[in-house]
């Protein structure tokens, strides 16, 4: 009873509109103070420096730091004109462009949002003023996010393993099957809906291999990043952890060394941008650590395995019941804050009813970074409808398909798990 009032205090500040850090801090850490709980007060602080003291948390920042430091790189103005001769010539030439360049990104930026924004305002216009309409325009550059949740290094997967005590590296490894997957069928409902409205390629023939090779000579430093992270993981030349210390220090020989596009000033630049979001993710992730401390001792997890593996008994009907609770979560609630607040619940529900953590976190990153693209509070719905001023409610309409799409691909990861797990058991 008392851990259900904790939780719902939480969510009900979230709305109210509080910072979520506070959020989460101030519904744990009044659990303390219940005169019923016999737990010395100075256990929520040390709960909340614990949580600082992790070895595999080091990915976060710097993961966040190499998003912010890609454009000034040279890698971003790469991958477009890569993305963009490997795709015109589909019908929807540049929306297609905007699914493979969020493809080639999903290795680099790590975050769906930071995904979203970058390309809106890199695309959104050149979309806009070749006829597409803001809605749509709006739309697409959203979803295209969503496979940067899957694709490594995915922060939200980081978070995921942290907490669930999940092996990050499997979870690399497993999203990069869902990742082309979910790139294939957004691109083919982008071409189904380019076909019924008349949107033109951006080039009038498909590109020769000359043309191809001369854009992929061009960016392949960049396109080599996730290539070398994913091999580095695989056989153990450094952990996940220590590979966003390695992307740093690639971006840097990258934009100084090789493209020479980086100064010292651009550094700073993206080194102050970083300081304010990791600060802002940090701050959510040690107030987490008392709240996930109250759930675990209030036994939250084991109770609530206990009741869903009477109420069913199938793990396949126990995923899609879950996945529905998260969908519909994801909707109100930004999907970092899902993870930290969820993953110690679900985890041991959805392993004691024999279900791969690695194969779940794939589900629950999807489905909750795809809540933040929808009504009524979807973080990157926000982002990019406030960069293209666009209207929420063309931006809801152009979204349906994607939804369909989406949401078919889901329930084809939850039926057959080895489209999830394939890749990591024949690897590791």
């Amino acid at each position: 009873m008392i851990s259900t009032l904790i939780l719902a205090g939480a969510f009900a500040l979230i709305i109210l509109g509080m910072p979520v850090a506070f959020a989460i801090g101030i519904a744990g850490a009044s659990y303390f103070l219940i005169p019923s709980v016999f737990l010395p007060d100075a256990t929520a602080v040390q709960r909340i420096v614990a949580s600082s003291q992790s070895f595999p948390l080091l990915a976060v920042p710097l993961f966040i730091l190499l998003g912010n430091m890609m454009n000034t790189a040279g890698i971003t103005q790469r991958l477009v004109g890569l993305a963009t001769v490997v795709a015109g010539w589909m019908r929807g030439g540049l929306a297609q462009s905007t699914l493979i360049l969020s493809a080639l990104m999903g290795g680099i930026s790590g975050s769906a949002v930071a995904d979203a924004a970058m390309q809106s305002r890199i695309l959104g216009l050149p979309m806009t003023n070749q006829g597409y309409g803001r809605g749509f325009t709006a739309a697409i550059l959203s979803i295209g996010g969503l496979i940067t949740a899957t694709l490594p290094p995915s922060l939200g997967l980081i978070l995921y393993g942290y907490l669930g005590e999940v092996s990050i590296g499997r979870l690399f490894i497993a999203g990069v099957v869902p990742g082309v997957l979910l790139t294939i069928i957004l691109m083919f409902t982008t071409w189904f809906i380019a076909i019924r409205r008349g949107y033109e390629p951006v080039n009038d023939r498909a590109p020769t291999v000359v043309e191809v090779a001369r854009e992929f000579k061009h960016s392949i430093w960049a396109v080599l990043f996730p290539v070398w992270l994913l091999v580095g993981i695989r056989f153990g030349f450094f952990t996940p952890s220590e590979a966003g210390a390695f992307a740093v220090a690639y971006a840097l020989v990258v934009g100084f060394l090789l493209h020479r596009e980086m100064t010292l000033a651009s550094l700073l630049d993206a080194l102050i941008k970083s300081v304010g979001d990791i600060g802002m993710i940090m701050v959510i992730i040690l107030f987490s650590g008392t709240f996930g401390y109250v759930i675990t001792f209030e036994r939250v997890p084991q109770s609530i395995a206990e009741v869903a593996l009477v109420a069913v008994s199938n793990p396949t009907v126990l995923l899609f019941a879950i996945g529905g609770l998260l969908l519909v979560l994801g909707m109100l609630v930004e999907a970092t804050v899902l993870v930290m607040l969820l993953t110690p619940i679900l985890v041991p529900v959805i392993t004691a009813a024999g279900v791969d953590p690695v194969h779940f976190g794939l589900v629950m990153m999807t489905l909750v970074t795809f809540g933040g693209m929808t009504p009524p509070f979807g973080v990157s719905m926000f982002t990019v409808c406030g960069i293209l001023n666009s209207s929420y409610k063309d931006y809801s309409l152009e979204l349906i398909p994607y939804v369909v799409a989406v949401l078919a691909l889901v329930s084809i990861m939850i039926t057959f798990p080895q489209t999830v797990m394939f890749l990591p058991d024949w690897l590791m």
